[in-house]
């Protein structure tokens, strides 16, 4: 295959406690086979807490708002035109802390599996249970 275009009315979309995602490549998607293309919208004080993907790096990029991005223990403030870089099995979370809705688009590779995307929830874990409660801060 040497494309594909694919529709907005194509694209699957899926409501979460905290937000949506709607999924623009992947192998189910596009056929990918090295790219994970999510747009990511998190609700008003919404966040997709402290989780990795140990065989995935990511770029996360933000089209609108404002969110508090993790990487490890080190946090920053991005706004529209920001991105961050995390490295594949690197700890990271993202914040919607305005009251206005964020919109990101994350960029993962290589594909793993067959939905392309893995996912290891750690926060829970410490010293991610704590961080935004009082631990270390940046």
């Amino acid at each position: 295959m040497i494309g594909k275009f694919i529709s907005s009315t194509e694209v699957k979309r899926e409501e979460l406690q905290w937000g949506s995602l709607a999924w623009f490549s992947s192998p189910a998607a596009s056929n990918a086979k090295d790219l994970v293309v999510i747009e990511v919208t998190l609700s008003p004080a919404g966040g997709h807490n402290f989780h990795k993907h140990p065989n995935q790096e990511e770029v996360i990029y933000v089209i609108e708002g404002e969110i508090e991005q993790w990487i490890d223990q080190e946090k920053r403030m991005l706004r529209s035109g920001d991105s961050a870089f995390i490295g594949a099995d690197v700890v990271h979370a993202s914040f919607n802390v305005s009251d206005r809705k964020a919109k990101l688009l994350a960029i993962l590779g290589p594909c793993v599996g067959s939905e392309g995307y893995e996912l290891v929830e750690v926060a829970e874990h410490e010293p991610w249970a704590r961080l935004r409660n009082g631990g270390r801060q940046t």
